[in-house]
Order: structure tokens, then C-alpha cells, then sequence
């Protein structure tokens, strides 16, 4: 199974504020009984974005912008510190992804869900705090502009702004090689493993 190379993502950006935000108020629990992950995407902070009226509440994930990036299916979320805290539910990186963005920028992500991000084709790119501050104060101000999530040379852009990226080096190299799915590596040998198993005495019973 070929995948793609991840160098480079490009897309409007949406800042949501707040540190320490968890996976429970990405996604919350009552959603995670779905059998596939399929209409995740539009309860993707649901009860941020909802009060218990059903009523919408001030949220940038209701903003004109965010539906912009949905309709698009291709934008970058700038995140704070800490970001995908608390339980390890993978519902939370598939419903940010299939909301719409296809990059996080951030000051710092919970290691699994980082890993559940990239595994997605997601890069979770880092920058220093004040760096972070300039790029969501950018963001805020210039929602028209692109920004660009460079894998390749870690670095995000903005307009003429640009801030050097950070990112685990084993993410960064199977981003940018197309190999960011364990699931598809093992199907592409599929061969070789069962030309392996049949070597096994307690696979083969012998």
C-alpha cells in the first residue's frame, strides 16, 4: 500500500486557546460508541461549541473560519501546550482530521496523542512559546492567509512570518517518506510474513 509522502501541508489556520485541553473535550465520551470513526469530524468539540441547549456558544470551532477549513478539508488548528491530554481515546486526532485539518501546530501534544495524529498522515509540529504567541496573534489577525506546515525543513509560514518548526525525528522521517502507518507497512509485507510464518514449528505444528 502506497502512501504519501507528507512533506508539506498548506491550509487556512484556526486558533483554539487554552492549554492542557483534553481528549474528552475534543471529542467527548458518549461519542466514542461509534463503530467506525466515520461523522466524527462534526462533533469534534462538541460540547465546547454547544451549551446544554443545544444553543451555540462562542467557539472558534463555529467561527466562519473553522467552516471554511471544513469545507476545504484542509487547514492547520494552532493549539497550546499540552495539547490531547488525559485519556488515550484515538477518536480525538480522527475527529479533528475529519473536521477538516490536515496540521496542528502547537507548543507541546500528549505523547499518545501525538502518535495517533501522526499515524493519521498528521504532523504535530512544535514551536517555542513565544514563537507560538506570534504565530496565533498572527493567525488571529490575518484569518485570509495561508499557512504552510513545512515537515521537510520544520518550518511553519505564515504570510512573510516564519518560526523554525520541531518534531520527533522518527514522525518527521515517516511523514516524509510516506511510511507514517504501521498498518500499511505490515500489509505491504504481508508476503514476507507469511513466508516467515511458515518457518514456525508452533505456527506450522510441526
Amino acid at each position: 500500500m502506497s502512501l504519501a509522502k507528507v512533506t508539506q501541508v498548506k491550509g487556512l489556520a484556526l486558533a483554539v486557546p487554552g492549554d492542557d485541553i483534553d481528549t474528552d473535550r475534543i471529542i467527548p465520551a458518549r461519542f466514542l460508541r461509534c463503530v467506525t470513526f466515520d461523522g466524527l469530524g462534526e462533533h469534534a468539540f462538541r460540547d465546547e461549541r454547544t451549551g446544554p441547549d443545544g444553543k451555540e456558544r462562542a467557539h472558534p470551532m463555529n467561527s466562519p473560519q473553522a467552516a471554511r477549513i471544513a469545507a476545504a478539508k484542509q487547514g492547520v488548528m494552532v493549539v497550546g501546550f499540552n495539547f490531547g491530554c488525559g485519556s488515550s481515546r484515538e477518536h480525538a486526532p480522527q475527529s479533528i482530521w475529519r473536521f477538516g485539518f490536515t496540521a496542528l501546530v502547537g507548543g507541546s501534544f500528549a505523547e499518545i496523542f501525538f502518535g495517533n495524529s501522526t499515524t493519521l498522515g498528521v504532523p504535530c509540529v512544535t514551536l517555542s512559546k513565544d514563537d507560538l504567541a506570534e504565530c496565533d496573534a498572527f493567525v488571529r489577525a490575518h484569518p485570509d492567509v495561508e499557512v504552510t506546515v513545512d515537515v521537510q525543513n520544520l518550518l511553519v509560514t505564515a504570510g512573510a512570518k516564519s518560526w523554525k518548526a520541531s518534531i520527533a525525528a522518527s514522525a518527521r522521517d515517516g511523514l516524509v517518506n510516506g511510511k507514517w502507518d504501521p498498518i500499511a507497512d505490515l500489509l505491504d509485507g504481508a508476503t514476507a510474513v507469511d513466508q516467515t510464518a511458515g518457518t514456525l514449528a508452533y505456527v506450522v505444528g510441526k
